[in-house]
C-alpha cells in the first residue's frame, strides 16, 4: 500500500547469508521481534530497525490516518533471494501484477472460495509462502499458521481441529505427514463442508510413489510447478489414479496469462514426446535479477515467437528438461545442470 516492497528473511539462515542479502538488497527498514533479532554484525549497515516486540511506543507516534494506496501494478511487491546453480544468492524481484495474476489464476484453477481454510506451513523466506498468506485473504477465506511445520503430529492436529481444506507443502513435508501415520482428513467433516482437502505439492519434484500414497487419503492432489523467477507457480495439474498408474507425474498446464515453450538447443520447438528445455513467458516473469545484469541477460531472453512489446515478448530459460505428452501436459525429466532442490530450496 505504501509503494514499497518486502524482502522476507529467515532468522534461522546463516549470519553471513543474512548480512549479504541485507547489503545487496539496499534495505531501508528492518522489522524484527525480540526472538528474531539478528546479530550486531548483520544489523550494522541498517539505517532503521523496528522491534515489533518492544518498540510500540515509538510506533504509536507514527502517522495513523488512513492513506490511499501508492502502489502501481508494475511496482515491485517483493524480492526473494535464491541460490540457483551458482550457489551465490541472487535477488528476484516480483511485480504486483505478477503476484495478482498468480493469486487470481490459482484461485480459479483450484476452485477456492471464501469458505476455504488454508494451513500455512512454509517459511516466509520461501516464495510459495506468499500464496499461503495472500490467497485465502483475497477470497475472504481463513489462514491458519503452523508454528512448528516440521512436527508431523502438530500438522495432523491443525489439519483436523481447524477443518483445513487447503494445504500447500513440499513433498518432504507431505512425506512427514505420511510417515507420522496421517490417514487423511476426517471423511464426515469434509462431507459436512462439502469439500475435499486440496493438497498442493511443489517446490521439488513429486515422485510417483508419494503421489500414489496421498491420493487414496481423500485428497484432491495438485502437482504445482514453477521457478521463483516466474512468480511462485506457472503450471498446475490435478493428479488422477489413472495417470499415476502410468508411472509418471506430469506438471500439467500453464496457469492464466502464462506460456510454456519446449525448445531445443537452437531455441526451436520440439515435437510431442521429444525432450527439450522449458522456457516460460507471460505476466509472471520477473524483470530480472537484482543488481545482476549479467545473469538477467543469460536467463531472460527475447521471445522469438512473440512480436509485441509487453511481458510476453520475453522468456525465462528454466534449465528444466521436459517433454510434452500426447494430452498436452508436460512431464518433468530433470535438470540440464547440476542444480538440486532440498525441501523446496535450490
Amino acid at each position: 500500500k505504501a509503494g514499497g516492497a518486502y524482502l522476507p528473511l529467515d532468522p534461522g539462515y546463516p549470519r553471513d547469508r543474512l548480512a549479504m542479502t541485507i547489503a545487496d538488497a539496499d534495505i531501508r527498514l528492518l522489522l524484527v521481534t525480540s526472538a528474531s533479532v539478528p546479530s550486531a554484525s548483520v544489523l550494522s549497515t541498517l539505517p532503521d530497525i523496528v522491534n515489533l516486540t518492544t518498540d510500540w511506543e515509538r510506533i504509536s507516534r507514527r502517522r495513523t490516518e488512513h492513506t490511499t494506496s501508492q502502489s502501481h501494478p508494475d511496482d515491485i511487491a517483493y524480492v526473494i533471494y535464491t541460490s540457483g546453480s551458482t550457489g551465490q544468492p541472487k535477488g528476484v524481484p516480483i511485480r504486483h501484477r505478477s503476484l495478482n495474476n498468480l493469486l487470481r489464476s490459482a484461485a480459479q484453477r483450484l476452485a477456492l472460495t471464501a469458505s476455504d481454510s488454508l494451513l500455512a506451513v512454509t517459511t516466509m523466506a520461501f516464495d510459495i509462502a506468499a500464496l499461503e498468506l495472500f490467497l485465502p485473504l483475497i477470497l475472504g477465506g481463513r489462514v491458519v499458521l503452523a508454528t512448528s511445520p516440521g512436527d508431523g503430529r502438530e500438522l495432523q492436529h491443525l489439519l483436523t481441529n481447524h477443518q483445513i481444506t487447503v494445504m500447500q507443502a513440499t513433498p518432504s513435508t507431505w512425506r512427514l505427514l505420511i510417515d507420522g501415520g496421517w490417514q487423511g482428513q476426517d471423511h464426515l467433516i469434509m462431507l459436512s463442508l462439502q469439500r475435499h482437502l486440496s493438497g498442493l505439492c511443489g517446490g521439488e519434484a513429486l515422485d510417483n510413489q508419494l503421489a500414489r500414497q496421498l491420493l487414496p487419503l481423500g485428497t484432491a492432489l495438485w502437482n504445482m510447478y514453477g521457478p521463483t523467477e516466474t512468480t511462485i507457480w506457472s503450471g498446475a495439474l490435478r493428479l488422477s489414479e489413472a495417470r499415476l498408474a502410468e508411472g509418471i507425474t506430469p506438471i500439467g498446464h500453464p496457469l492464466a496469462n502464462t506460456q510454456f515453450y519446449v525448445l531445443d538447443g537452437h531455441q526451436q520447438p520440439v515435437p510431442i514426446g521429444v525432450p527439450g528445455e522449458l522456457y516460460i513467458g507471460g505476466v509472471g516473469l520477473s524483470p530480472g535479477y537484482f543488481h545482476r545484469d549479467d545473469l538477467t541477460q543469460a536467463a531472460f531472453i527475447p521471445n522469438p515467437y512473440h512480436a509485441k512489446a509487453h511481458a510476453s515478448s520475453w522468456l525465462y530459460k528454466t534449465g528444466d528438461r521436459v517433454r510434452y505428452l500426447e494430452d498436452g501436459t508436460l512431464e518433468f525429466l530433470g535438470r540440464l545442470d547440476s542444480q538440486i532442490k532440498l525441501r523446496g530450496l535450490r
